[in-house]
């Protein structure tokens, strides 16, 4: 499996056999930062139960060890597959509008992992009364703010020395240039769950 993203919460991957988006709960120690980077190839032992019946993440499945990097996919090798996955620009995310859903709604009906492709932005900035990180975009004609999972951006943020970062200034910071963002659907909280960026990807 190729990685995507990766954080305590979450670790999305694409199944290089089948090349669908998959969720995997890993068993990560308690304090612990995963130390998987995006395109890091990786190998993981699938439970007898990889329980497939959450509602709200209906492609994750369970593994019982940590996952073992075998690898990195390099340039030519990340623009077809990241082009295969993206998302068209029809609908909206996750089958509803706004930023989340009650979990007692949600059906596993829709993904609950989209790679898309802005036509707006993204700008990455940080909210200082809580010191959360949101990245900005556009999605067809809507102007989105969504929250960014894990610690990337507020270390891209740290870096810079910057509250907002985009266009040839986010570039530089990040290393290449942000074409694709990897969206996600948290974990309930208060009974909701919630649109999220796990990761700002280039096209290649």
């Amino acid at each position: 499996m190729v990685v995507l993203a990766s954080s305590l919460d979450d670790t999305v991957v694409v199944d290089l056999e089948s090349g669908a988006l998959v969720r995997l709960r890993v068993p990560w120690p308690a304090h612990y930062e995963p130390d998987l980077e995006a395109f890091d190839i990786v190998e993981v032992d699938v439970a007898e139960d990889p329980q497939r019946n959450d509602p709200a993440h209906p492609e994750a499945i369970t593994v019982t060890s940590l996952p073992r990097k075998v690898g990195t996919l390099r340039g030519r090798q990340i623009k077809p597959m990241l082009a295969e996955l993206a998302a068209p620009h029809d609908g909206s995310l996750f089958g509803f509008r706004g930023t989340s859903a009650p979990y007692w709604e949600l059906r596993g009906d829709y993904p609950s992992v989209a790679l898309i492709t802005p036509s707006r932005g993204p700008q990455l900035l940080r909210r200082r009364d809580d010191d959360s990180t949101w990245v900005r975009f556009g999605w067809g004609s809507e102007d989105v703010w969504m929250p960014m999972d894990g610690r990337t951006g507020r270390r891209v943020l740290d870096a810079a020395r910057r509250e907002r970062l985009a266009g040839k200034e986010l570039a530089t910071a990040l290393g290449f240039r942000p074409w694709y963002l990897l969206t996600t659907l948290s974990k309930p909280r208060d009974g909701h769950c919630y649109k999220m960026v796990s990761a700002l990807l280039p096209k290649s």
